[in-house]
């Protein structure tokens, strides 16, 4: 089994700002974009929000990349290009696990983390490189998913499975470690045993429990197989997101 951080939403790179927590809840603001997308911020009900978050220099009109998308009890995360083939090379598939992360303001006090903010348990892997063959297993969806649209990298895939995102910023959702700085994560101890993609680097492991995350890159894969640690883990980390 597979536990994935695959970073999403709003950052200083795309969107230029963290997304907000309101009233206790993560709120993911999706990238925005100029293509291959027919939703904008106002649909998604994430009109206001985007535009104070980034002192409307991103207009609640303005097409975005509503991926991952959770609609009914499920969530539908598409990839591509390298981060895909990365995915790929870990061996991901059906039954492994994302645990979504993203850049948040806290509520009170303002200061920038990562944090999970949903996750996918992944039943259904789809693939198709472009939009003239069609993903008819999503007809049944209430909007379309970006990586439906138009030409995409030969190996555009589709991830979809149950899942969901959080209705609460609980502590134990929050990656970066108190205080900061914004990539140090504070990390459950056996996740140095198994080990992390990307970070196979001595020096990014500090202590037992913390993880200098690299600044750039999509997905991060951490093979757990059978081991029972990482799953009564994942299981805590899945009912909070549920609560």
């Amino acid at each position: 089994m597979r536990i994935i951080f695959s970073r999403k939403g709003f950052d200083t790179g795309s969107g230029g700002a963290p997304s907000p927590i309101i009233n206790g809840k993560p709120i993911s603001l999706p990238i925005p974009t100029e293509r291959r997308s027919v939703t904008t911020y106002e649909q998604l009900g994430l009109g206001d929000l985007v535009e104070k978050m980034t002192r409307s220099k991103i207009a609640r009109d303005r097409l975005c990349h509503d991926d991952p998308m959770f609609v009914g009890g499920q969530a539908i995360f598409g990839q591509c290009s390298a981060a895909q083939s990365h995915l790929k090379n870990q061996g991901v598939g059906v039954g492994d696990v994302f645990l979504f992360f993203g850049l948040f303001a806290d509520e009170t006090s303002g200061e920038w983390h990562h944090r999970i903010f949903g996750y996918m348990r992944i039943d259904d892997i789809m693939s198709r490189p472009s939009a003239t063959v069609p993903f008819h297993e999503l007809d049944d969806l209430p909007r379309v998913h970006p990586h439906t649209l138009g030409e995409w990298n030969a190996n555009n895939t589709i991830y979809r499975g149950i899942g969901r995102n959080a209705n609460v910023a609980d502590d134990d959702l929050r990656l970066t470690q108190p205080g900061g700085p914004l990539q140090r994560w504070k990390v459950p101890t056996w996740l140095k045993d198994t080990g992390l993609s990307y970070h196979g680097k001595y020096e990014r492991w500090v202590g037992t429990d913390r993880l200098e995350i690299v600044g750039r890159g999509q997905e991060f894969v951490a093979d757990i197989g059978a081991q029972s640690r990482p799953r009564r883990w994942l299981d805590k980390i899945i009912a909070t997101i549920e609560a």
